[in-house]
């Protein structure tokens, strides 16, 4: 028999803090569906975040059903098991090796949702669940919420409340605990480490496609289970495309290489950006920019600590990238009229960052009731001024046509600042300069 890939207890300690949480409501968590890739070739599969949160359950065609205070209070209902489909696909679980290695109370087949779900949810009054998410599982719940309708007879009771199941599971991912920053620091220093390689590989000549898959041989010899989201290999002015993703260009002398991969382990990401020279050496318009990124990166970085406001660091961001577009004659006028006007998001279209964690953009609000919420301890996010300048932009000076520079560090929150997980990856010019096209 297989054996889940992590210890089960960190699951049980999850649902146990969830379930405080829940005040009597009820959870439901199901599995994403499969999807066909092409014709009868489906998409690698990848279980849902919430539902491997609570339990490190993989296998599609699943649900969690958590009933705070009553017998059973965890319930799961999956697929059988089945000898034939298992020697085409792979093994299951079943429901008694579900129960047994997943230390779930009960364990129903997934064809028994329907009359069970009915039985399960009686006396309760809400039930967080995440609409629209999955078509399929929506028409189940909704079958199940009018039976239960119907079996309430004149008692008066109507369809149970919805709350928002991923709202209220993001805030419970978004501080990490020990548990989790164990799985993300790995995930980071795998990240890492396959930048590092990428870095030593390139040189002129070769093509983007490669680089990534220098990346993603990295990730899988050191114990990733996948990529956590798709490569971003951008050559010349394909780096001014924020989510480039065609990366099946030649790299020229001359260009700089912007990267932005992660590594996904145990379902936690890495999410790294490096911008460097092709050749190894930046010519001095790509240094002006690089280095004025780079120094509002490691000030803003500097500035992290438990109490700030997430949204002061956008507007950090924003307030210094707009000074350095004003130096480098991207922009002209008053500060104050640029940033006003907009104009400065011409060149820094995007944010400063975003939570990191299972998803690379990752569960939990940035505001609570309309206010910007404070960062905590245990907060992990992404810090990734850039600057992008189109190689048609006649507006630009012509020295910085066509260059686009992002630099991209994880950070998690600590006690009195915070923890740089990225931070074995070279940013500084000289650096860089030594360890491009070594390999």
């Amino acid at each position: 028999m297989r054996k889940s890939t992590e210890n089960p207890e960190i699951f049980k300690k999850r649902r146990k803090r969830i379930i405080a949480g829940l005040n009597g409501a009820a959870l439901m968590v199901v599995a994403h569906p499969e999807q066909l890739r092409n014709n009868d070739v489906h998409h690698h599969y990848r279980q849902d975040s919430n539902l491997y949160y609570l339990t490190g359950f993989e296998e599609p065609e699943s649900v969690l059903l958590i009933r705070p205070g009553k017998v059973p209070e965890t319930v799961m209902f999956v697929r059988q098991k089945n000898v034939e489909r298992e020697t085409w696909d792979g093994f299951r679980f079943g429901p008694e090796g579900t129960k047994k290695e997943f230390h779930i109370d009960e364990v129903y087949k997934i064809e028994d949702f329907d009359t069970k779900a009915v039985e399960l949810l009686k006396g309760h009054e809400e039930l967080y669940y995440s609409l629209f998410k999955n078509p399929e599982a929506d028409y189940w719940v909704q079958k199940v919420l009018i039976s239960l309708k119907r079996a309430s007879g004149r008692t008066g009771y109507g369809l149970l409340t919805i709350k928002d199941a991923d709202t209220f599971l993001g805030e419970h991912r978004l501080k990490k605990d020990q548990d989790d920053l164990a799985n993300q620091r790995i995930a980071c220093q795998i990240s890492a480490e396959a930048h590092i390689a990428a870095m030593r590989f390139t040189k002129p000549g070769v093509n983007e496609r490669q680089i990534q898959g220098v990346l993603t041989t990295e990730f899988y010899m050191k114990g990733a289970a996948r990529p956590g989201y798709n490569h971003i290999v951008a050559s010349g002015a394909n780096a001014t495309t924020l989510h480039y993703n065609f990366n099946d260009q030649v790299c020229k002398n001359g260009d700089l290489l912007l990267i932005d991969a992660g590594a996904e382990y145990n379902y936690y990401s890495g999410d790294i950006t490096r911008t460097f020279p092709v050749n190894g050496k930046f010519s001095p318009a790509q240094r002006k920019v690089y280095e004025g990124v780079l120094k509002i990166q490691k000030e803003i970085i500097a500035y992290i600590k438990p109490g700030i406001l997430f949204k002061d660091l956008h507007e950090m961001g924003a307030s210094r990238l707009t000074d350095l577009m004003l130096e480098l004659g991207l922009v002209s006028g008053r500060k104050e009229d640029v940033m006003k006007a907009n104009e400065h998001r011409k060149y820094y279209p995007h944010g400063i960052g975003h939570w990191l964690g299972m998803d690379v953009h990752d569960a939990g609000l940035y505001f609570i009731k309309n206010e910007a919420r404070p960062v905590e301890e245990g907060m992990c996010f992404t810090v990734e001024p850039g600057l992008y300048i189109p190689a048609d932009d006649i507006n630009a000076p012509e020295e910085f046509r066509g260059i686009g520079v992002r630099i991209e560090d994880n950070i998690v929150v600590t006690a009195k600042g915070c923890d740089n997980l990225t931070s074995g990856v070279p940013k500084e010019i000289d650096e860089i300069e030594k360890l491009v096209g070594t390999l």
